[in-house]
């Protein structure tokens, strides 16, 4: 459960940076929650000889929810998507931890940051772009 904390902190902290309404907190409970559901769903699988699967299936879905409420359509554009695909993310990043996949979880975290972080200003770059009309300047057209 610390790990889901750490992990689920680490990817709130991108949204708060960000300036995104789900942050710190939010994404915490996520990662914390789902981590928590696949525990108990292993160990009533245990318990009980069922299928261990039963619970953890279901966040996915209850997630899916939650994340569509973080979709706005405003005039045209949709906000949000990325909040969304956070949200889904981090609980599945929950999973992993709950059911002790902590390296798949890790290298999980480290790659959502990558396109968190790394990946902004590609897409700020080529947002500029669409905006003006213009295509991506390429080392070929350097050339010319």
């Amino acid at each position: 459960m610390l790990a889901a904390i750490a992990l689920g902190a680490l990817i709130g902290l991108e949204r708060e940076a960000s300036h995104k309404p789900i942050g710190l907190r939010t994404n915490i409970l996520i990662c914390l929650g789902a981590c928590i559901f696949t525990i108990v769903s292993i160990q009533i699988g245990l318990m009980y000889e069922g299928s261990p699967d039963r619970i953890a299936a279901q966040i996915v879905g209850g997630i899916g929810f939650l994340g569509a409420g973080a979709i706005i359509r405003d005039r045209g554009t949709v906000q949000g998507a990325t909040t969304a695909a956070t949200i889904w993310l981090v609980a599945s990043l929950g999973v992993a931890c709950g059911a002790g996949f902590f390296v798949l979880a890790t290298v999980g975290t480290v790659l959502a940051l990558f396109v968190l972080f790394g990946l902004h200003p590609v897409e700020r770059r080529l947002a500029r772009h669409r905006a003006t009309g213009s295509k991506p300047r390429t080392d070929k057209d350097a050339e010319t």
